[in-house]
């Protein structure tokens, strides 16, 4: 059987905050460009897609603050409050770093319902497990906007 590997991207940065996705078995594209790839030019969820967009163009710029996820259980957030279809789901780490997974249309009345959204979700928990085994391990260090090791690093993921 494969063992699947995941690995950290650094998306984008700045004095405040540092955005992540992650990227499973070497694949070409995180999860984040999947969500984009999947709904940048799709005329149906535009405005969506458009304002989660501008949310973490805002978060970039003063950090992840807790007011723009809705949350999912633990540090597993959605980003989309201005959306009532399109979800984004994220790990939010601190106010400082923000791991972004992938997303897609809410039909149901939770993640959980449907297996795509479930999926998604179910990634993002667990690489927290891999984050947090790490940091216990002493091997992933977070600090300020950083995550040590873990961007150069893949583990496997179960």
């Amino acid at each position: 059987m494969k063992e699947n590997k995941v690995s950290l991207k650094e998306i984008s940065k700045s004095s405040n905050t540092c955005l992540y996705s992650i990227n499973f078995n070497d694949d070409n594209h995180t999860e984040f460009e999947k969500f984009i790839i999947k709904f940048k030019d799709n005329a149906v969820y535009n405005e969506s897609f458009n304002s989660i967009i501008k949310v973490l163009s805002h978060i970039l710029e003063i950090g992840a603050c807790e007011r723009y996820f809705r949350n999912e259980g633990g540090e597993i957030k959605a980003s989309g409050l201005d959306s009532k279809r399109l979800r984004l789901y994220c790990l939010r780490i601190s106010d400082q770093i923000l791991i972004i997974g992938n997303g897609g249309i809410k039909t149901t009345r939770t993640y959980q319902e449907d297996q795509e959204l479930n999926g998604y979700v179910m990634n993002l928990k667990a690489f927290n497990k891999i984050l947090k085994k790490g940091v216990k391990d002493g091997n992933i260090t977070i600090e300020g906007t950083k995550i040590t090791s873990i961007t150069t690093d893949s583990f496997p993921i179960t």
